[in-house]
């Protein structure tokens, strides 16, 4: 019975503070005109004149020469020459800084293809295009693996078949098949540790390179991008190798 008398007194209690809240208050909303942004709208002639000079400067410094290439530096095929080379660079710089700060040798170096936006056409390279080519601020991971773990890099490739450009790596496969895997021309140690230069969106396990996780990150702190471009600004005349280092026999 005094659970009946209470249940009464909540619900005459929620009736009257119903009926003595004030009441519910709508904003008075008014309808503004729409602005298309297109060619027809006008610059706002003070803000450009603020931004003018740091354009002018900004400008100056991305159409500066870097580097040269005698050929169009592209992304197409197993073994592209642009690949190749910001691999090869990938390399190079995790290697040096390793020496430095593991006293280690890195063994090879992997990057993807899809992280390379765009090409380099034949000609002066300007530091712009290296942003064009590498927008993203990812950063060069050492991972550190053994042996026997790099069976699913190898694996990844063959059962992908996508032309992720490496550095001091043969990979061979027939009709899906791995039938070759070399580290710098020698077969792999299985109880050997290796180092492997890439990148942390890659060593994070994107583009699904999940065997990255069986190993050690080590943080080198360099972005990408930067240590490409120190290496064009190293080369003034930019020579990119070609040799076979995915052969996909029968891909198709």
């Amino acid at each position: 019975m005094k659970n009946k008398f209470l249940l009464l007194g909540i619900v005459f209690a929620t009736l009257s503070a119903c009926k003595t809240a004030s009441p519910l208050q709508v904003a008075n909303v008014q309808t503004q005109k729409n602005i298309s942004i297109n060619n027809e709208l006008k610059n706002d002639e003070e803000f450009v004149k603020i931004i003018e000079p740091y354009k002018q400067k900004l400008d100056k410094e991305m159409n500066q020469k870097i580097s040269h290439t005698n050929v169009d530096l592209t992304k197409q095929g197993d073994n592209s020459n642009l690949g190749n080379l910001l691999a090869d660079y990938t390399f190079d710089g995790a290697d040096e800084w390793a020496k430095k700060n593991l006293q280690k040798n890195i063994d090879a170096a992997l990057i993807n293809i899809g992280g390379i936006r765009t090409t380099i056409g034949r000609g002066d390279i300007l530091l712009k295009s290296v942003f064009e080519v590498m927008p993203f601020e990812n950063e060069v991971i050492i991972v550190k693996m053994k042996g026997a773990d790099l069976q699913g890099l190898f694996d990844y490739y063959a059962k992908t078949q996508v032309n992720n450009p490496v550095s001091h790596l043969y990979i061979e496969t027939n009709n899906g098949q791995l039938t070759k895997s070399l580290i710098n021309g020698k077969e792999v140690n299985p109880t050997q540790d290796y180092y492997i230069a890439t990148s942390d969106y890659l060593a994070l396990g994107g583009d699904n390179m999940k065997f990255f996780a069986k190993g050690e990150a080590i943080s080198t702190g360099i972005k990408l991008r930067d240590l490409f471009i120190d290496y064009f600004k190293k080369n003034p005349e930019v020579l990119a190798n070609t040799d076979v280092r995915l052969n996909f026999i029968g891909k198709k």
